[in-house]
């Protein structure tokens, strides 16, 4: 799914692998513009993760990780849980699959997202396309609605903004999570989470 107006996208994913170590984190990381988050906005934990569509980690980690997690700590009200836009390699696959979140709602935002990531077991070298748009229809978009989303210059100009300021703060590789402004980079367990979790509560 290339389009020119990616371009700039790609030279922000190739940014990732040359991006400066991240400093200190601070006590907890600060609103972002576009945040999309499940949970109490009066959780003492706060759980953000760095995340990209494309990153084989990342769907290893929404498909055997996340639904336990949410089960127990998103859905109980002890931890607000942030994603955050992080694009890798194909960067033109990963800005697709989150614009397409984004055009199908706040409400359906996750739902789009875990169904990307599972559908990652069914890719190939061959055109993607008619999984996004089986997606996309599934969750209320026509193929046209689909195809409108990947070139919204506003969509993809505020993209490219997420991307930009994830790199800024220093994160430089996906999954990277942050417990309560606690770093913790690749993918986690649910016991790991439990640990980081319960430091973090103290």
């Amino acid at each position: 799914m290339p389009s020119r107006r990616l371009a700039l996208i790609s030279a922000l994913a190739a940014a990732v692998a040359a991006a400066a170590p991240a400093l200190a984190a601070p006590a907890k990381l600060p609103a972002q513009p576009g945040d999309m988050s499940l949970g109490s906005p009066k959780a003492k934990i706060q759980v953000v993760e760095y995340a990209s569509m494309s990153c084989s980690h990342c769907a290893s980690f929404h498909t055997e990780v996340f639904p336990a997690f949410k089960a127990k700590y998103v859905d109980t009200g002890k931890v607000r849980f942030t994603l955050r836009e992080m694009l890798t390699p194909p960067a033109e696959v990963a800005a697709a699959g989150f614009l397409m979140a984004r055009c199908a709602g706040p409400s359906k935002y996750f739902k789009v997202v875990g169904e990307v990531f599972e559908s990652q077991a069914r890719w190939n070298d061959g055109d993607l396309k008619p999984i996004f748009v089986d997606i996309a229809k599934a969750n209320g978009l026509s193929e046209a609605q689909f195809d409108a989303c990947l070139t919204d210059q506003a969509s993809l100009e505020a993209l490219n903004g997420r991307v930009k300021a994830a790199l800024d703060s220093g994160v430089n590789s996906t999954p990277t999570l942050f417990v309560n402004g606690v770093k913790f980079e690749g993918e986690m367990s649910l016991q790991q989470l439990d640990a980081a979790i319960a430091a973090a509560g103290k």
